[in-house]
This record gives C-alpha cells, structure tokens and sequence, in this order.
C-alpha cells in the first residue's frame, strides 16, 4: 500500500472556490482502479490550509491517477486558488494496525 499525506496552503479567501474544484476530483478519483482512500479537505482550524490523504494499492494506480483527466483539470484550477506553499510525502510499504 501507498500513502500519500501532505497540505497545500492557498488563500483563504479562495476556499470555496478549492471546495468547488475538489468535489468533482476526489469523485472521480474514488472510482479509479486501486484507490483505496482520497480525501483532500479545508482545514477547519488553520485558514488556508488543504489536507491531503490518499492509500493507492499499486504504483501503476498511483500514476494512473497522477495522468489522468481530473488531476489535469484540478491542477489548472488551482493556480487561481492564490497557492504559496505545498508539502507532500509519499509512504511505502506501511504496516497498518486498526486502532478501533
């Protein structure tokens, strides 16, 4: 399993407009083969700030994803959303233990 967790940091003032733009996104992106998880979401408590959390099966859904229309189309969108910072981490092979 692959995943992915990062933030994206836009101006506050376009957070509505990032929400409009991620729907459509993560909808399409749940409906790809191997995409376990995707959720990228506003922070509630730090204005601005765009969370991202994805768990892909494989390489080859990761980069599926990664080329595919909606990827393309988010990416366009989010050069009006005023981005001035994006860190993101990618984790291999992790051992999952359910907690609950």
């Amino acid at each position: 399993m692959i995943v992915i967790a990062g933030t994206i940091n836009i101006d506050p003032a376009s957070s509505d407009d990032a929400v409009a733009a991620i729907v459509p996104m993560m909808t399409a992106t749940h409906a790809e083969d191997g995409c376990i998880d995707y959720v990228l979401s506003i922070d509630p408590v730090q204005a601005g700030l765009v969370r991202i959390f994805e768990k892909w099966e494989s390489d080859e859904a990761l980069s599926a994803h990664m080329g595919s229309a909606h990827i393309a189309e988010f990416q366009g969108a989010m050069a009006g959303f005023g981005v001035t910072g994006m860190s993101v981490e990618r984790f291999d092979g992790a051992t999952v233990t359910k907690l609950i």
